[in-house]
């Protein structure tokens, strides 16, 4: 039941990873980039969750705590730089 539940989570979170890499390369502002990149470190959690769920090993949830916060102060620190950057004239 785990190795399901576990395959499961790792095919919908490489489908929001494709969707997000690119938005990301292709997002027509920052704003959509910045959301892109939060997408990718969700999907990432998701993914060391997998991978403890599948394994057992309570590591990989340390990891997605790790990329939680990392995640979180990279997504604050690049909403910051757009708000204080000059409006864009499109």
């Amino acid at each position: 039941m785990n190795a399901l539940l576990a395959t499961v989570v790792v095919a919908g979170t490489l489908l929001a990873l494709a969707l997000a890499l690119t938005r990301l390369l292709r997002g027509p502002s920052q704003a959509d980039r910045v959301v892109a990149l939060d997408v990718v470190f969700s999907a990432s959690v998701a993914m060391a969750a997998a991978a403890a769920l599948a394994t057992g090993r309570v590591l990989f949830l340390d990891v997605a705590v790790g990329l939680a916060v990392v995640g979180f102060v990279a997504t604050i620190v690049w909403a910051r730089l757009i708000d204080k950057s000059p409006e864009d004239p499109r």
